[in-house]
């Protein structure tokens, strides 16, 4: 009776809205309806090669999420096919859908508008069971050119693969921009007010300075182009950011002599000559025309939260500001950067010819100034779309209902620009892991993201014309996958039983899922041996699962270079009922149905600093493979 009545009410206020679309995400621009449906396709045609790649794309991903093989034809269509189309009259990203019963027809002027079209289609599929079209014309196109997300991954190594994940998820929602801040260090009072043991990482590759590499985590240089050819496939633009003159505590700890005297050692000095000498070494190595790391059109130098206490530092860092933004366009890439120059108010010019600012703190950088003195925006305001994993300020996650029915990239906060302002390019949300140390997965990060993302995907390309009220969006939005073949929220295919798990399966459940998120409960009964140090119960790319720790033999998990344990050491000899059950807070451990312990999120303080930082011990249960283990287990029960 509940069911029924939650699918009247949102019929009703589909109907109130005036929305008979299809829901996909972000939600189509118009639709005209017709009547009856068009049965799933066999193939998908194409003239000309303009296409041929998007059509591929689009068999790949139809049987990744369908299970269904769609040929590829170049040439005329035929009854039943999908067809993509050319019209050079429409504007790079829009794309039109026309469905009859005959078959789809996509149509766009570039690859672009086409993936995009795409996504829709397959959007569309995915909440029809029989993966029949509702016939009908559809025209869209965003409302803003950049839409995206930012990951910090200064402070928090984010693996490569997760990365191409993600990429494909923020595609999937036509998301256009992954920006990637590449360098940063934590807060001292964390360190015990000391410098030197304070956390820093700089994750690239560098063949110049070596030993400024992190070594917890980093990304080659090919490896990061490979990644932004990948982004490239996938209609995404990559923003890489090297960070300074604050955050900088990674180049000072190489070049001591580069410290700041008076504002800390993350802060660059600006008036030694050095300073520029080593930069200008750093930032040519990634941009080099011969083999460029960074390979797409943005580079972005940072720029923030520098000391404004003086005025000759001021106009210092307003004069290193221009000299790198021009050292970036003189390398051909335009330059981006973060909002201070309201913080920073002086007297030194700071160009605005083709320069990105990201608007972030009307502090640092008033948006109406800025505006005023020419520059592009990018509207990302720290208190509405700043996530803070477990930090306890800004958001640990969004108020995505507030965003949604609030929230548009003219929304600076406090200021509020017309919509289609050309000034204003788009928004991004952002995730900060300011805590090194505190805990937080991969997993974890993901897990607040992910609505996230639905949600600023939905803003960024509708804009104000969003018309299905947040009720409808919330309750259908997980009726869409993450993407084809991307599962991070761990929650396909549960529940499932595996009546024997063999030690060295290289897949545990061949049907089923290849990690647990969150909430899960997982059961097995052991029939115990003697397990040697290191015996490995599961594991993924992310995450294993020790019946006996490598170090001290319990039971325990590791992942994102933590090992977490329990207080408990497994038997050997005899039978238990294991239980594992996590969520978004805690790990919980049940040995024969009574619990042992409940590993959970709580807060740590440093005794001399009295700073307190959340130590979270979640795991997303690893599936992909078992390990080599003695012990027997069977009736494996996953919820």
């Amino acid at each position: 009776m509940k069911h029924t009545t939650l699918i009247a009410i949102i019929c009703l206020l589909c109907t109130a809205a005036g929305a008979q679309k299809p829901f996909t995400i972000p939600e189509v621009g118009t639709f005209q309806s017709a009547e009856g449906r068009c049965p799933q396709p066999s193939r998908v045609s194409f003239r000309g090669g303009a296409f041929k790649h998007v059509a591929q794309q689009l068999a790949d991903d139809y049987q990744t999420i369908f299970g269904k093989a769609l040929k590829t034809h170049e040439g005329k269509a035929r009854k039943g096919d999908i067809e993509l189309r050319l019209d050079k009259s429409l504007a790079d990203e829009a794309y039109t859908i026309e469905v009859t019963p005959k078959g789809a027809t996509l149509c766009a002027s570039t690859p672009t508008g086409m993936y995009w079209a795409t996504r829709t289609l397959i959007q569309i599929s995915e909440q029809s069971q029989d993966r029949s079209l509702p016939c009908g014309t559809m025209e869209d196109k965003p409302a803003y050119p950049l839409r995206g997300l930012m990951v910090d991954a200064g402070r928090k190594f984010i693996p490569l693969h997760y990365l191409e994940d993600l990429i494909c998820a923020m595609s999937y929602h036509k998301l256009n921009t992954l920006h990637i801040h590449l360098n940063d260090n934590g807060f001292p009072k964390y360190y015990h007010n000391d410098w030197k043991q304070t956390y820093e990482a700089f994750r690239l590759e560098s063949d110049l300075f070596p030993e400024l590499t992190a070594q917890d985590g980093f990304y080659t240089k090919f490896e990061f182009q490979q990644l932004q050819e990948f982004a490239r496939q996938h209609c995404v633009e990559i923003i890489p950011e090297i960070d300074f003159p604050a955050h900088s505590l990674s180049f000072t700890r190489l070049r001591p002599e580069l410290a700041s005297k008076g504002y800390g050692d993350d802060h660059l000095d600006l008036f030694h000559p050095n300073t520029y000498t080593f930069l200008d070494s750093l930032l040519a190595e990634y941009v080099d025309p011969a083999d460029p790391v960074f390979t797409g059109k943005y580079f972005h130098i940072g720029t923030d939260e520098y000391n404004n206490r003086k005025p000759e530092v001021v106009e210092a860092f307003r004069a290193m500001t221009d000299r790198y933004l021009g050292f970036v366009q003189q390398y051909g890439k335009r330059a981006a950067c973060w909002g201070s120059l309201t913080h920073a108010k002086g007297e030194t010019p700071v160009r605005t010819k083709d320069v990105l600012m990201y608007c972030w703190s009307n502090d640092y950088a008033n948006p109406k100034e800025m505006h005023d003195l020419g520059y592009q925006l990018l509207s990302i305001p720290d208190g509405l779309v700043y996530i803070v994993p477990a930090a306890g300020y800004y958001y640990d996650y969004l108020n995505c209902k507030y965003l949604y029915e609030n929230w548009t990239p003219a929304n600076f906060g406090n200021v509020q620009f017309d919509e289609g302002d050309p000034q204003i390019e788009g928004g991004m949300a952002a995730v900060w892991n300011d805590h090194p140390g505190n805990g937080i997965s991969t997993a974890d990060i993901h897990h607040r993201l992910f609505p996230a993302l639905q949600t600023i995907a939905q803003k960024t390309w509708a804009g104000a014309s969003t018309s299905v009220p947040y009720a409808v969006f919330d309750s259908l939005r997980t009726n869409i996958s993450e993407a084809p073949g991307v599962d991070q929220l761990g929650l396909k295919g549960r529940p499932y039983y595996i009546e024997t798990l063999k030690p060295e399966t290289e897949r545990v459940a061949p049907a089923g899922p290849t990690s647990l998120g969150y909430p899960y409960s997982i059961s097995m009964t052991i029939d115990c041996q003697l397990e040697e140090l290191g015996t490995i119960l599961t594991e993924d790319l992310d995450a294993r699962f020790y019946l006996c720790d490598p170090e001290e033999g319990h039971l325990a998990f590791e992942r994102d270079g933590y090992l977490i344990r329990f207080d408990y050491v497994m038997p050997t000899e005899g039978r238990i009922r294991l239980t594992i059950e996590g969520d978004n807070e805690s790990t919980r451990l049940f040995v024969d149905g009574k619990l042992q312990q409940e590993l959970r999120r709580h807060w740590v303080e440093t005794e001399d600093t009295k700073a307190r930082m959340a130590w979270v011990p979640t795991l997303r249960f690893p599936l992909l493979q078992s390990g080599e283990f003695r012990s027997t287990i069977t009736n494996v029960t996953i919820h």
